[in-house]
């Protein structure tokens, strides 16, 4: 019933530039706040960006500030994320993920959020 389908990853070179979308539904993507979490090899999933519903907030984790941006569409319950800069560091599974919260501090926490979807390989070449 509830789906999130990440697309656009894949392979590029450091520098360079990819954007990945994420298409939900099953609920009602404009009351939820959508996240944007990755996992490399060999290391703990990490918060990577939100977007909020309602008044619309961003937040970025720290290293990607400046480099990431993230937004939605809710008339396409779509939510992207648009990644520069890109560094072999970023080299990750990442994971598109919705939540009902919307304060600073649980965002960063995967335990706040109720949905997931499969993820998508970013690989950044050195």
């Amino acid at each position: 019933q509830v789906q999130l389908v990440e697309s656009g990853g894949g392979l590029v070179q450091t520098g360079g530039s990819l954007r990945l979308s994420c298409a939900a539904s099953g609920f009602t993507f404009s009351s939820y706040t959508m996240g944007w979490f990755r996992q490399a090899p060999g290391k703990e999933r990490e918060f990577v960006s939100a977007v909020t519903w309602g008044v619309t907030t961003t937040y970025y984790q720290d290293s990607v500030k400046g480099r990431f941006t993230i937004s939605r569409d809710n008339a396409k319950n779509t939510v992207s994320l648009q990644m520069a800069s890109l560094k072999p560091e970023d080299t990750a599974v990442y994971y598109c993920a919705a939540t009902q919260r919307v304060y600073r501090g649980s965002l960063f926490d995967m335990k706040e959020y109720n949905y997931w979807g499969q993820g998508t390989q970013v690989t950044v070449s050195s």
